[in-house]
């Protein structure tokens, strides 16, 4: 992919997310950074297929950020193809709890249970054998 798509597919993330894309360096690597507030940075290397990369690599210069991009590099690791896009994503769910927002899955399991609780019939919430006298 052109690198100028990548860096446009990053600043079109950036939008919807806390982060700036604050350097795009297309010399010997292919390097998108990104900064969001309080202190979260990371880059992601892109593959160049003229030079045989293949694979996007994510770090981070911070040792502070360093374990939370744990979860976008095992699922850049992990078998297949994976677009920028994707692992944005995956480090931007990293990120959530040091940028003070709720975990994504968290939020979808309460709604879950908030709709597995109006669904039950009441005659699951009486008390069977005893009798009130």
């Amino acid at each position: 992919m052109d690198f100028k798509q990548l860096v446009d597919i990053g600043e079109k993330w950036c939008s919807g997310t806390p982060f700036d894309l604050i350097a795009a360096e297309e010399n010997d690597e292919r390097r998108l950074d990104f900064y969001a507030e309080p202190g979260l940075s990371f880059y992601v290397l892109c593959p160049d297929l003229s030079n045989g990369a293949d694979n996007f690599h994510v770090w981070s210069e911070s040792e502070d950020c360093l374990p939370f991009l744990q979860l976008a590099q095992d699922y850049i690791s992990s078998c297949g193809k994976k677009t920028l896009l994707e692992i944005l994503d995956k480090v931007f769910k990293s990120f959530r709890p040091l940028l003070g927002l709720p975990d994504v899955d968290d939020d979808a399991f309460e709604d879950y249970q908030a709709d597995m609780e109006e669904e039950e019939p009441e005659a699951d919430h009486q008390q069977t054998g005893v009798s009130q006298q």
